[in-house]
């Protein structure tokens, strides 16, 4: 028999997944409630499980709602001081998560920034990686805070066109609340994406008359962003390599479809922000740089098509820092 010592270690080992999974939320502090090995699986599961939770119980707190900021990056935050002073003033507001690549070295900015990395895995480009790069940023978000109710996912690249408080009213001070994502079925290369995996490997889950395409970025209630992580059957789909030279974009067409199927009409279809596709043709949108920063350019990026305005910007190379921060107070900031 094993002597008594061992024993109590041998069970103490096996109800260590039992406890993390279990065990309750950490007080809110510049730390996230879980350690860097651990895996998907076990992230996600937790998340569905604390937005079933809460989903009673956040509808009656007198607490203010929070927006998620969540930054997918692989380079610095060359923009942080920008958003430094976007954030200023309102730390009841929001909460801030960072997925870097870990092969990248991004640095912690500080300030809002400091210690909000979440654990993270390598990303790339037109592939599932960064699906599950957003996936990990949601379900971190979702178990950290029961406030958080709207999700906002940007990228390094991305600057905001308005203050906060513009941003937060809009938000939730009007009758909308629903997704600002994306949802297009009309596309030219539709097909030729869909098939990208094998021609009948998205069936029978996904038929085509249900793939969708959309911008990467969004902004999702947090319904949808526990519709998001709890999903098995289409990320098993999507999750699988495309087989065609052309790149397929995965990242472009999960979040749309997925939630397309599960609640079209809780979705604007409109993303919040604004990417200008004019002249492109390999795949990267514009890059705007500081000769081309001006007020009039804020002015023109916020208005769109649409009855929403654009809230966000991309892409801008990183030497914009110092025009933008130069019309921030006066212009950017000043709804």
């Amino acid at each position: 028999m094993l002597s008594s010592p061992i024993l109590v270690s041998f069970t103490l080992f096996l109800s260590l997944p039992l406890v993390l999974f279990f065990s309750p939320q950490i007080l809110h502090t510049s730390y996230l409630p879980f350690t860097p090995d651990t895996h998907d699986h076990t992230l996600f599961r937790r998340a569905t499980a604390t937005a079933t939770a809460a989903h009673t119980t956040t509808t009656t707190t007198n607490s203010s709602p929070k927006i998620a900021f969540l930054f997918l990056t692989n380079s610095n935050l060359s923009f942080a001081p920008l958003w430094e002073k976007f954030f200023s003033g309102h730390r009841h507001l929001f909460n801030i998560y960072i997925h870097a690549d870990p092969s990248s070295s991004v640095a912690d900015p500080g300030g809002v920034f400091r210690r909000r990395f979440i654990p993270s895995k390598k990303t790339n480009r037109a592939s599932p990686s960064l699906i599950s790069a957003a996936r990990r940023l949601l379900a971190s978000a979702l178990i950290d805070d029961p406030r958080n109710q709207y999700f906002a996912l940007v990228s390094q690249h991305c600057v905001p066109l308005f203050s906060l408080r513009f941003l937060y009213t809009y938000l939730f001070r009007n009758s909308i609340h629903k997704s600002f994502i994306e949802i297009l079925s009309n596309e030219t290369n539709l097909h030729d994406r869909y098939v990208a995996r094998g021609e009948n490997a998205m069936l029978p889950e996904v038929p085509f008359e249900e793939f969708r395409v959309g911008s990467q970025f969004f902004v999702l209630t947090r319904r949808h962003a526990a519709v998001v992580v709890r999903d098995k059957k289409l990320w098993r789909k999507f999750r699988l390599p495309c087989l065609t030279e052309e790149p397929c974009y995965p990242e472009e067409h999960y979040f749309p479809t997925l939630l397309s199927m599960e609640d079209r009409q809780g979705c604007t279809g409109f993303t919040l922000t604004r990417v200008n596709w004019t002249g492109c043709w390999d795949g990267h949108p514009h890059l705007y740089t500081p000769p081309e920063i001006s007020p009039e350019l804020v002015r023109q990026l916020r208005v769109s098509n649409s009855s929403y305005p654009f809230l966000f910007a991309r892409k801008f190379s990183p030497e914009c820092l110092a025009p933008l921060m130069e019309i921030a107070d006066d212009v950017i900031f000043r709804d």
